[in-house]
């Protein structure tokens, strides 16, 4: 799991990739993801969406360990040059996807088995358009819903939500390893 200091990071920043959609780091949510996904391995994981991946270190790991096939998915196309990067190191690829997540229709959503996600929800402006994805993924028949965040108010409005229409739980994390992080996860289970 590479840090901004890592030299393939590195080089892909001298190279000129500059994200403008805070994808300009490795997100500690993501390593909470990773190990709650470690200890709490999905029944499906086959087709996995991940959104608002930035460097998709969370969606890397899943190519990787569970062999799934992934797409990655952002608003910034800028931050897939490090994303490239990433799974170049870890050895898999996934399918760059460039869009909003209003954008993302059932149709599309239907494809996938699993929708991940972590630290996307850094605005208040961002509650609508990530409920109203979640509910578009649970309509579409995405089995699984989990998104990581360090417990900032937006995503606690989102889980709220997502509660209330389709009975998500929120789960306090925390690991120690590859990186320090606390926070919370939203999971929905729709199988």
């Amino acid at each position: 799991m590479p840090t901004a200091s890592h030299p393939a990071i590195r080089r892909v920043k001298r190279q000129g990739a500059e994200p403008s959609i805070h994808g300009n780091k490795l997100w500690k949510s993501s390593c909470l993801l990773i190990d709650y996904l470690n200890k709490s391995p999905p029944e499906h994981c086959q087709r996995i969406l991940d959104v608002g991946c930035g460097w998709g270190v969370s969606g890397i790991w899943c190519a990787k360990t569970f062999n799934s096939e992934v797409t990655s998915m952002d608003a910034d196309p800028d931050v897939f040059p490090f994303l490239q990067a990433t799974a170049e190191l870890n050895g898999v690829q996934t399918e760059h996807l460039v869009s909003r997540f209003e954008k993302l229709t059932t149709r599309q959503l239907s494809r996938y088995d699993m929708l991940i996600a972590a630290d996307i929800c850094f605005w208040d402006e961002l509650v609508r358009p990530v409920t109203n994805m979640v509910n578009r993924a649970v309509k579409a028949g995405v089995k699984q819903i989990l998104i990581a965040d360090p417990e900032r108010s937006p995503f606690f409005e989102i889980a709220e939500r997502c509660a209330d229409k389709h009975c998500a739980e929120v789960v306090e994390w925390s690991t120690r390893s590859p990186i320090k992080a606390s926070g919370a996860i939203m999971v929905l289970e729709n199988a």
